[in-house]
């Protein structure tokens, strides 16, 4: 169900099990996990995630699940955070496509991911209003920080799906494809990236998580800019990218 492929600096994961719109129980969360594990060892300078057939992921797969005794405490606290924190903390750049649906634990995913792209006509929201349940895996947070709370509470109120193009005009995620463009627009830029400066990357990544967590202010941000910046100073990257800027030519960047 979740397929990992590395081809050359870019890692390629895969949710594959479009008969149940890639919802994920508590072993494909598992699996899921381990792929991330397993990616980063590989040392890859970037990573995709997409999903198999009409929908990224429809969140948790809740066939089977009897509410009278779900340990649903165990599947968010103790599998979902777990697994969005190793894939927000991915020493590499990391993008994700969503076609369809991408709700609840789906959501979640997409959360955890640096940049993502998805379809025009995808859906995004939260459908739990019909389940007597709420909204999970960072949805209030992506909401709230996005839309405000009036535009956060009326998505989750009354069920109302957003469109991926609407998604991205609110300021949800980064851009909006036709579902037939949205494949190859997420490998070109994960290729674009594998070639760039690895460590520049998640420092500015690192950078991002500290004013999102924490709320720095602005001084304490150009601070801890400035700190990154001297680190910097240390890696091959950046000695190639000035050298080729003097020497007036493209740099050729090692990740290193």
């Amino acid at each position: 169900m979740i397929d990992l492929q590395i081809q050359g600096d870019v890692a390629h994961i895969r949710l594959d099990n479009p008969a149940r719109l890639n919802a994920l129980d508590e072993q494909a969360v598992r699996d899921l996990h381990e792929a991330y594990r397993a990616a980063g060892r590989e040392g890859v300078r970037a990573l995709t995630l997409t999903g198999e057939g009409r929908s990224f992921c429809a969140g948790r797969d809740i066939s089977g699940v009897d509410p009278r005794d779900d340990d649903v405490l165990g599947y968010l606290e103790g599998l979902v955070a777990p697994l969005m924190r190793t894939m927000a903390e991915f020493p590499a750049p990391t993008f994700a496509v969503a076609q369809g649906a991408a709700l609840g634990v789906g959501l979640g995913l997409l959360i955890a991911t640096d940049v993502v792209y998805v379809a025009d006509d995808a859906k995004i929201g939260s459908p739990f209003a019909a389940l007597g349940a709420t909204l999970d895996s960072g949805g209030h947070a992506l909401f709230f920080e996005r839309l405000g709370a009036h535009r956060a509470l009326d998505l989750i109120y009354t069920g109302r799906l957003m469109s991926g193009e609407e998604a991205v005009h609110a300021g949800l995620f980064s851009r909006c494809y036709p579902a037939a463009e949205l494949e190859q627009a997420v490998q070109d830029a994960a290729t674009t990236a594998a070639a760039g400066a690895t460590q520049a990357f998640v420092a500015s990544k690192r950078l991002i998580a500290q004013l999102r967590a924490h709320r720095v202010g602005l001084w304490d941000a150009i601070s801890a800019e400035n700190r990154a910046q001297a680190a910097l100073c240390d890696t091959a990257d950046y000695r190639e990218g000035f050298a080729a800027f003097q020497e007036k030519r493209r740099p050729e960047f090692r990740g290193r």
